[in-house]
C-alpha cells in the first residue's frame, strides 16, 4: 500500500488558481472574531482586560489608585517580601509549627507583585514594538546607504578599469 509522503494541500488553495493574471480574483479575508470563541474546547474572550485582585478573592496591598508609581510599589513590595522571608526563617528555627501563616503572607505578596507586573505588560508591548521599528527602520536605512556606497564603488570601478 503506497502513501503520499506529504499530505495534498487543503481545498481552499483552488481560491487562488487564477491570481497570476487577476491579483484582485482573491477573496476578502475574513473578519476578525469579536466577542467569545471557542478553541480546543475552551470559552475565550478577545477583551484582554486584567482582573483586579479583589475579583480573584486576594487582598491588594498597594493603593487602589489608577495612577499608581509602579516602581515605588514594586520596591515596597519586595522590600515586603524580604521581610517576609526573614520572619519566616525566623519561625522556622523558633516555633516550626507556626509556617503556615508566614507562608501565606510570602503568597500574598508575591500575587500582588505578579499582577502589578502583569499590568505592566501593555507598556512592555508598546515599547517592545517602538524598539522593533526603530531597528527595522536603522536596518532599512543602512541597507540603503549601503546600496548607495556600492554604487559609487561600483562607478569608481568601472572608471577604474576604463583608464590605460
Amino acid at each position: 500500500m503506497a502513501t503520499a509522503t506529504y499530505p495534498p494541500p487543503p481545498p481552499f488553495y483552488r481560491l487562488y488558481k487564477d491570481y497570476n493574471e487577476n491579483p484582485k480574483s482573491i477573496p476578502e479575508h475574513p473578519p476578525p472574531i469579536e466577542g467569545t470563541y471557542m478553541c480546543f474546547s475552551g470559552n475565550y474572550t478577545t477583551d484582554d482586560v486584567l482582573p483586579s485582585l479583589e475579583e480573584q478573592g486576594v487582598r491588594q496591598l498597594y493603593p487602589k489608585e489608577p495612577n499608581v508609581d509602579f516602581k515605588k510599589e514594586l520596591g515596597s513590595l519586595n522590600r515586603e517580601l524580604q521581610l517576609h522571608i526573614l520572619e519566616l526563617a525566623d519561625v522556622l528555627v523558633e516555633r516550626p509549627s507556626q509556617y503556615a501563616r508566614r507562608v501565606e503572607d510570602i503568597s500574598l505578596v508575591f500575587k500582588n507583585l505578579h499582577h502589578l507586573l502583569n499590568s505592566l505588560r501593555p507598556h512592555q508591548a508598546r515599547a517592545t514594538l517602538i524598539h522593533v521599528l526603530e531597528l527595522q527602520t536603522q536596518r532599512r536605512k543602512q541597507a540603503v546607504d549601503d546600496i548607495k556606497s556600492g554604487e559609487k564603488s561600483c562607478r569608481n570601478f568601472s572608471w577604474s578599469l576604463s583608464e590605460p
